[in-house]
């Protein structure tokens, strides 16, 4: 019977928050204006650590600092991003991670409360094909408008975006006989409550205490 392994991306495979660096990297190049977004970034990042973020909210402002690029010259920043900040940032012990489980046929897949846009090519990075993440409305020329598509892709929305994800692969959930989540935060506690095997990854100290209290091993990628 085939397995799933889904990971989350910021703090979990990664040791940093790529929607975060992003938003640094913009007002680091001069792509937006400095002091307003990063008042805001920092703003909206406190709020997601202490879990009272309106995800709608911030991935519209995400977004909109987007809209005034096309989308060659959003391909062009982000291939900078990657290079700059997201490639040295990937360690070897989350590439080993995910491709023990690949080596293993289980069905993988990252699923992310950051936007697909920031996410697709550290998803490719990663070498997983499937990518669960806030879909960006675009215009014809696949520029993003700044709106969010659908629900968002955080907290007990993880869940709903992986059943509607299975269905479309007519894997449905109930037919894995084991299902591992990967996470960092104590966000994620609707997922990692409905897989067979929840791992602590990296976790915050809510998310600590909570596996604690729950028998949930604590996985730590990054011990530096």
């Amino acid at each position: 019977m085939t397995r799933l392994a889904l990971f989350d991306l910021d703090h979990t495979l990664l040791p940093l928050d790529s929607d975060h660096e992003w938003g640094e990297f913009l007002v680091r190049h001069g792509y937006i204006d400095a002091a307003a977004f990063k008042r805001r970034n920092d703003d909206f990042f406190a709020q997601y650590q202490a879990g009272t973020l309106d995800p709608v909210e911030y991935l519209e402002f995400a977004l909109g600092t987007l809209a005034q690029y096309t989308r060659p010259e959003l391909d062009a920043m982000h291939a900078q991003f990657m290079a700059e900040v997201i490639l040295p940032a990937i360690r070897p012990e989350a590439l080993a991670l995910v491709q023990r489980h690949q080596d293993a046929g289980d069905l993988v897949a990252i699923i992310t409360a950051t936007n697909r846009f920031v996410t697709a090519p550290i998803a490719r990075a990663f070498k997983v094909e499937h990518l669960i993440a806030a879909v960006p409305e675009e215009d014809a020329s696949g520029r993003p408008t700044g709106k969010l598509l659908g629900v968002p892709t955080s907290g007990a929305g993880k869940v709903v975006h992986m059943h509607a994800w299975l269905e479309k692969l007519n894997q449905p959930f109930v037919s894995f006989g084991t299902s591992h989540f990967y996470s960092d935060s104590h966000n994620d506690i609707p997922l990692l409550a409905v897989v067979s095997h929840p791992i602590a990854t990296n976790p915050n100290a809510v998310l600590t205490s909570h596996a604690q209290s729950h028998g949930w091993p604590l996985l730590h990628l990054f011990n530096d």
